[in-house]
């Protein structure tokens, strides 16, 4: 393919909960459009191959889990699945013909007007020679391409498992480890993703995988990103990797509560300072990393002479064709994630029906950050869940807690010698116990009650929908749904088209037109508000240094971003004067209520 073409789409599909991105590249890769499967949960990965096999007419010999490496051998053959598959889409539409093909038009048809495949595409529509129409069908059949099908592991999931004896097996066969292998022995040549943090085993683990390494032109077949919401962070985590001959190919920051999933609030860093951080150190990015990376590669006996490229991307809580353009352009982006929305589009994702039926129908104040997550991180929670129904009717019999099968986030040392889950039943009898023998006041009781409860399961309940769309679902397991939307689901109100979807995103279409919606600088300053004033209200009566100096810089951080967003005339250039004086008015009231945090605490102001 010529490099003067471009390769589709400005967006990808981050990865969305367990279930419901794990097939999308299926559904969407052949529109060029990339997307992420979580690799977390290699029993659902099992069960997706089990029944896309069966829907192809494919072999399918079930990996047993007593089998040897069996985590990392199901991942790899479900990726294998997926890459076969949609490379077998690809090569359909490429014989296929314009005039018999309705998807080979949807292909074009998707794109943004500004790809070059789509000049040729509507060029092509408009040609009345027959011999020149066929070469130009010729050329922009050829110049179709596959979305990538990235994968993303989260590497604090990372449990320590055992043999068929109960002895525990060596660190490389750990959960994210065991996935690591999964996807460097598969048949993709795409992305690996790795979001909440550091892991020091994982990262050295990474650093024995050829896979990852330049090949004689400076190319790789697989690629590592990382999922940041602050710039020191990434900094520091890409020479860590640099250190060991890995070499960070893309930073996808995050914003840390305006998004999905588990939500890891930065000290009050917003976006648009971050990606302005970004921008204005992308060079420094390289020229700090290169030479330690060049070493650690000639340590290996491979010469680099150029720079691999670094690219730069953000998600979290893009709603409209504006926000996406000026995120773009103001600050050089490679290209956005655009999530949440995306579980409103059957076409593009795995939420069924019921689960489907509620988002549409959901307000603003359904969507909450929580404390459900057994990680003991903030999480994105939907109250309409048929799982956060499930959790209530589990008190309310007497009985909190859930089973744990899965333990993909064990943790928990407090009562037992094993790690075991705080969302398990096992876990919050014995903390119930422990807190009855307290004698608290039955206000402070109810309070820590309510606390040690709130932990709902996520890896069964974020991997049921899958199992109920398809009709895999085991005989005795429950068919509740967790599901974790970021709160800029509350502003799309029903079902949509994928076409519908991406038309929204490239301004052809505006399904926000009537519906009164901050824009997402605001509405993630807001979330950020929220989450200080609910810090300050839980910690007041036990204030100690290290939570008033956190206090402090949370609240110095969201001053100079509301002063950075006052100031920043590119947006100011966007927006009609109504729109402006809407957004500043937002920024002014901000500013006002960050002044009345508690006088206690203006000794640090």
């Amino acid at each position: 393919m010529p490099n003067n073409v471009s390769m589709a789409h400005s967006f990808h599909i981050p990865v969305l909960g367990l279930a419901f991105s794990i097939d999308t590249p299926i559904k969407v890769a052949q529109f060029g459009i990339s997307s992420v499967i979580s690799i977390v949960d290699d029993e659902l990965l099992e069960r997706m191959r089990a029944y896309y096999c069966k829907i192809n007419n494919i072999a399918y010999d079930l990996i047993h889990t007593k089998e040897d490496d069996s985590r990392a051998r199901r991942i790899t053959a479900y990726l294998n699945l997926v890459h076969d598959l949609v490379h077998y889409q690809i090569a359909k539409l490429r014989s296929g013909s314009f005039k018999q093909d309705k998807a080979l038009h949807t292909y074009f048809d998707l794109l943004p007007a500004s790809s070059p495949k789509k000049i040729l595409y509507e060029r092509y529509k408009t040609e009345t020679d027959t011999v020149t129409q066929k070469n130009l069908e010729s050329q922009l059949k050829n110049y179709i391409e596959a979305g990538e099908i990235d994968v993303n592991i989260m590497s604090k999931v990372d449990k320590v498992n055992k043999d068929v004896h109960g002895n525990a097996l060596p660190s490389t066969y750990t959960d994210a480890s065991a996935a690591l292998r999964g996807f460097a022995n598969s048949r993709l040549r795409s992305s690996l993703i790795i979001s909440a943090g550091l892991n020091p085993k994982l990262f050295s683990y990474m650093a024995e995988f050829d896979q990852f390494l330049p090949d004689a032109k400076g190319e790789f077949t697989k690629k590592i990103i990382l999922k940041v919401s602050d710039f020191r962070s990434a900094f520091i985590q890409a020479k860590i990797l640099a250190k060991k001959g890995v070499w960070v190919s893309e930073f996808r920051i995050e914003s840390g509560l305006n998004c999905g999933g588990h939500a890891f609030a930065t000290e009050g860093y917003l976006l648009g300072p971050i990606l302005e951080e970004f921008k204005q150190k992308k060079k420094l990015l390289t020229e700090e990393l290169l030479p330690i990376y060049q070493q650690a590669l000639r340590d290996k006996g491979i010469m680099l002479r150029d720079a691999p490229a670094i690219k730069i991307k953000a998600q979290g809580g893009i709603g409209t064709a504006q926000e996406q353009e000026f995120l773009l352009r103001h600050y050089q982006l490679d290209g956005t994630g655009w999530g949440s929305p995306f579980l409103l589009v059957p076409e593009a994702t795995t939420v069924e029906q019921n689960t489907l039926q509620a988002l549409s129908t959901a307000k603003k104040e359904d969507f909450y950050v929580s404390g459900a997550s057994p990680l003991g991180v903030p999480f994105n929670n939907f109250r309409h869940s048929t799982a956060e129904k499930n959790r209530l009717d589990r008190i309310q019999q007497g009985r909190p807690g859930a089973p744990c099968t899965k333990k993909y986030l064990i943790s928990n040392t407090e009562f037992t010698t094993e790690p075991i889950c705080t969302a398990s039943r096992e876990y919050q009898h014995k903390k119930i116990k422990e807190l009855e023998a307290m004698e608290l006041p039955s206000s402070e009781y109810q309070k820590r009650f309510d606390v040690i409860v709130e932990k709902t399961c996520l890896c069964e309940g974020l991997a049921t929908s899958a199992y109920l769309k398809y009709d895999v679902l085991k005989a005795k397991e429950n068919p509740a749904v967790s599901i974790c939307p970021g709160p800029n689901t509350a502003y799309f109100s029903r079902e949509y088209s994928l076409k519908e979807m991406v038309d929204h995103i490239y301004g052809r279409q505006d399904l926000l037109k009537q519906t009164d919606r901050p824009h997402i600088f605001i509405n993630e300053l807001s979330l950020y508000m929220e989450y200080l004033r609910k810090y300050v209200e839980m910690n007041m009566e036990a204030l100690d240094d290290k939570k008033e100096k956190y206090i402090h810089n949370f609240k110095t951080q969201l001053s100079q971003a509301i002063t950075y967003y006052a100031n920043l005339k590119e947006l100011h250039t966007t927006m009609c004067q109504k729109e402006w004086d809407k957004f500043t008015g937002y920024l002014k009231t901000a500013a006002q209520q960050l002044k009345q945090i508690p006088a206690s605490l203006l000794q640090f102001s």
